[in-house]
Parts: structure tokens; sequence; C-alpha cells
């Protein structure tokens, strides 16, 4: 039950390495929040609106640990507790009258203040399970809730990566795909691919692969869906990458609520470390939906006008919608391609406000061949520029850096031969 007792992380400089910024999303609970100052209510009833407490029903009062304690005296405790304490307040007395009228199983966190001085040891104790010094932001409400289930529960929560084009036929597809085998294969990440371009999705083709199963037997069979289910839709591509392939088939129209992937993500999710969706270019309930619930986005866009206005809209969107998250990422593909004018990264830069991660260059020989044998980049030339550009991709949606080379010390020859004799 006890996960584990912190601070705010506010209170120390931010050196958090990326890969630890990841933050799984809390499954279906009921969290009560008991909060003494108007400041703090406002704060966790922003956490609610956060897509990684989508499915949680989170509900704020007013009156602190007494209002806690006198509607649990006539209520069933929820599954999360939020409380917010005052410094001049008994907490460990507050705490023991709790238990009393709490239902077994139910978590609880503090959100306290600085001039607290009750040791971490005695909240621990009187079931605590996690302990946040305020002032807090959204962010922490967050990030403590979501901590409390992939914490202390043996779930795997994957890494979900969204990839969209800015425009059609700018080669999304391609840089999902790519960036995925990256992932698999040098990251060694295990990882499926989901082609969610059902009418005309390229996936199956690009990995050399004819599935007689995929997304659509799942999408359209939501009810009977489990892990077991989807391991058995999955085209193995290596040893670390599968893929849900699309039936690329127009024998049906697939028209779908916005909520139609969503069992399938979170299935994906219990059992996969990286999912990457293949997005396609078209903007419906569930499209936006896939994206906005995404860990990290990368939008794929040519350098001419019509992406560069449609990629601008697209990250102010997501950035608003998302306000909690990183940044959605943009790279720029078919870059210098001859006789076409086009819009240079920096004036690229300057106008959507950011940097692209990557710039692609046009090469239609290298693409044209991958995509007629259905091969990677990186299977053709793993030495291409082009295949150290998708690895570098992957790392950076990822969060895994550049692995750390080993300082060679000049005592190692000598060291060598003494262990020999």
């Amino acid at each position: 039950m006890i996960s584990r007792a912190r601070q705010n992380s506010k209170e120390q400089p931010d050196i958090t390495p990326i890969e630890d910024d990841y933050i799984a999303p809390a499954p279906r609970v009921s969290v009560q929040a008991f909060c003494e100052t108007e400041t703090t209510a406002s704060v966790v009833r922003s956490a609610g609106e956060d897509r990684r407490l989508a499915k949680a029903h989170l509900s704020v009062h007013m009156g602190g640990m007494a209002a806690a304690i006198d509607a649990y005296h006539k209520a069933p405790t929820p599954n999360v507790i939020v409380l917010e304490t005052e410094g001049d307040s008994d907490i460990l007395v507050g705490l023991d009258e709790l238990a009393t009228v709490c239902d077994p199983g139910t978590r609880v966190v503090v959100i306290g203040s600085a001039s607290d001085i009750t040791p971490y040891r005695e909240l621990v104790r009187r079931g605590v399970n996690d302990y946040v010094v305020g002032p807090v932001e959204a962010i922490d409400v967050v990030r403590s809730i979501c901590s409390l289930f992939s914490a202390s529960e043996a779930i795997m929560a994957g890494r979900v990566i969204a990839v969209v084009g800015a425009k059609g036929g700018v080669g999304a597809s391609t840089v999902a795909h790519n960036m995925a085998w990256a992932i698999a294969r040098d990251l060694a990440m295990d990882s499926v691919v989901i082609d969610l371009d059902l009418a005309f999705g390229t996936a199956g083709l690009n990995y050399n692969q004819d599935p007689l199963q995929g997304i659509a037997n799942a999408v359209f069979s939501p009810d009977r869906l489990d892990t077991a289910v989807v391991d058995r839709l999955l085209a193995k591509c290596t040893d670390h990458l599968s893929l849900l392939a699309a039936p690329a088939s127009l024998e049906r129209v697939y028209d779908f609520g916005a909520e139609a992937f969503d069992a399938i993500f979170d299935t994906l999710r219990m059992t996969t470390p990286c999912i990457v969706l293949d997005v396609p270019h078209q903007w419906s309930g569930w499209t936006k939906r896939a994206l906005v619930g995404a860990d990290d986005i990368l939008i794929v866009a040519e350098p001419d006008l019509a992406n560069l206005r449609n990629a601008k809209n697209m990250l102010h969107m997501l950035k608003s919608a998302r306000p909690n998250d990183r940044v959605p990422l943009y790279c720029l593909n078919q870059v210098g391609m001859p006789k076409r004018p086009e819009i240079d990264a920096r004036g690229f830069a300057k106008t959507v406000e950011s940097q692209p991660i990557a710039s692609i260059s046009f090469d239609s020989k290298m693409f044209g061949t991958a995509a007629n044998n259905g091969q990677m980049i990186a299977e053709i030339s793993a030495n291409h520029r082009t295949a150290k550009t998708f690895l570098q991709m992957a790392r950076r949606l990822t969060g895994r850096g550049e692995p750390k080379k080993q300082q060679r010390s000049l005592l190692a020859p000598i060291l060598k031969k003494l262990r020999a004799s």
C-alpha cells in the first residue's frame, strides 16, 4: 500500500533526466480531494482535466481533513483521498481519526505546507502513500495520483508515441516505421506499430508483412479484447518489433467514434513498453483523441507553405490541449527536393516558434528502394546518415539519451596483463 513520501520537486533544481519524466495514465478510479484553500482546490480541478486522469473520476471539496472525516462517517471512501493540511493542524491526530472511517485499500495523498515538521516515517506509518509540500501545481497532483498505481501495481505502462503528417503525402508513415524500427533494433525496446489508416495503410508493405488479421479485427470486436487476443493479432517483424496492420481494403467504410481505439491502446500499454501510432492525415474525433492522449507527438512536415500553416495550427492546438505535457515535436522531411522552392529550416522554425528535431534530406533512390523492397533504411545501409537521423529521433522520443562512452584508463593494458598472469 505504501509507495513513498516525497517533497515537491520545485524545492530542488530541475535535474531529473528526461527518461524519468514519463507519467503513466491512471486507471478508472475515484478520487476525492479535500482542500483547505481555494488556490489548491483550483489546481486540483485543473489536474482533473489532464489527459492522464481522463479515466479517473475526480471531485473537489473544501474543508480539509475535518470535512473528509465527517464525509466518510456517512459514505464509503474512494480509491484515492487527497488531503490538504495547514501547518498549524495536527496531521497525525487527523490521520488516526481518518483511519477509523477509511475502507481497506484506500490510498491517501497529503498536500502539506513548508512549515510542517511531521516526520515522513510517521506519515507513512499511518498509511500515507504520498506527501507533497505545497504550493502545488497541476502536474504535481497528476504525478502523485498516477504514480500510486504505476508504482504499486505490477503493471507495465507503455509509452505511446503518435506520428502524424502536417499534410498528406509528406512521408509521415515512412518516418514512423523507420523510427519504430530504430526503437526496437537499436534501443532493444519491445515495440508495436499500429497502422491507423485502415483503408490505405502502408505499414504491412513497408515491413514486408501480409498478416491475415490486424487492427480491424480489434476495433470491430472491442468487447472480446484482452492481451491474449491482441497478441494473436500482432504480426512479428523482428525480435522486438510487432505490427498491428491495417487491412488496406475498401470493402467497408471506417467511420469510428472518438473512443473507438481506447481499448486497443489500453490493452497494449499493459504489455508493451513502446507503442508507435501511425496516425493518418485526417481530422476527426478519434484522430484528435489519439494525438492528445499520446505521451509524445511527432508532426512530420515538408518545407512548404501549406505544411507550415498546418504544422503551426497543430502545434498550437496540441500545446493548448496538453498544458502539463512535453511539447509536441516536429521534423522536416524531403528537404532539398530538386527544382522545388522551399522554406528554409530557419524560416520554418521562426514561424512555428520551435526548432525541428531533425531535417531529413530528399533521397528518392534510397527511400524508393526501401519502399519497393519492403525494407527500412537501416536494413539497406546501416551507416547512412538518414538511418542515424532516425536513431537520434528514436532516442529523443523515448527519452533514451546517447549512451555514455566509457573512458579508457591508461592503466588498463597493465591491469589486463596482471589479471592474465
